[in-house]
């Protein structure tokens, strides 16, 4: 997990144009064996404290219109974990993670398939919303990404899945479509990672409902064998 949160930091350096960096080895190795031990204890303990450390998160542009920081939420032992792109209006006002429309459709989405919303864990790519609610970009996800990396790590869970092509494509360094995504399974960290769609894509064009089910039956087949 160190490791990942390194390389993704490195590369957040690189798009703000940073091409060198000076790194004593004895800090660096010091960090190293402090960072892998603040990763021991109760994982609900552990989300907290992460929570509060980094609430005040200044890594990016997003820092300067947000309202809330939005972690994430949910069952810190979860044994699957769904991410999204970023928060919304609603979320920046609340600072919790789907709590509008798309949130209340989720929610009968898990229903669908007999998951409870406390059963599972919910996060986002980027803890902060994009002005306007557009995608986040590469560099804002950078700085967010050693976040999301340690959530995973701490909670542990047995599938990711993808809300979205946004979240898809930025976790799994990827350029191919939602759709041929939603067809395979993938693995990240180790874990079976499916795609499938954004409940707010599926407000705005109801006809993509029919797909969705499709994946979440397969989720669900999936869910049931852990």
């Amino acid at each position: 997990m160190i490791r990942k949160s390194i390389r993704n930091y490195l590369d957040y350096l690189k798009v703000s144009g940073i091409d060198e960096v000076f790194i004593d080895k004895s800090i660096f190795e010091q960090a190293l064996d402090q960072s892998t031990s603040t990763l021991t204890g109760d994982p609900g303990e552990l989300l907290k404290r992460f929570e509060a450390e980094n609430r005040d998160c200044r890594k990016c542009v997003l820092c300067e219109q947000r309202n809330k920081f939005v972690y994430g939420g949910g069952n810190p032992r979860a044994k699957m974990m769904l991410i999204g792109e970023g928060p919304g209006g609603n979320e920046d006002r609340i600072g919790k993670p789907f709590v509008g429309a798309a949130g209340q459709l989720l929610d009968k989405m898990l229903t669908a398939i007999n998951i409870k919303r406390e059963e599972i864990y919910i996060g986002n790519m980027v803890k902060c919303r994009p002005p306007g609610n557009r995608d986040p970009n590469p560099e804002e996800v950078a700085a967010c990404r050693p976040l999301l990396d340690q959530q995973i790590d701490i909670i542990k869970p047995q599938i990711i899945v993808l809300l979205g092509r946004v979240a898809a494509q930025a976790l799994l360094e990827t350029r191919a479509s939602l759709g041929s995504m939603r067809a395979g399974e993938h693995e990240y960290r180790g874990i079976r990672t499916f795609a499938t769609y954004h409940p707010a894509a599926l407000l705005r064009n109801p006809g993509l409902k029919k797909a969705a089910w499709i994946d979440l039956q397969r989720i669900r087949d999936v869910y049931n064998t852990l």
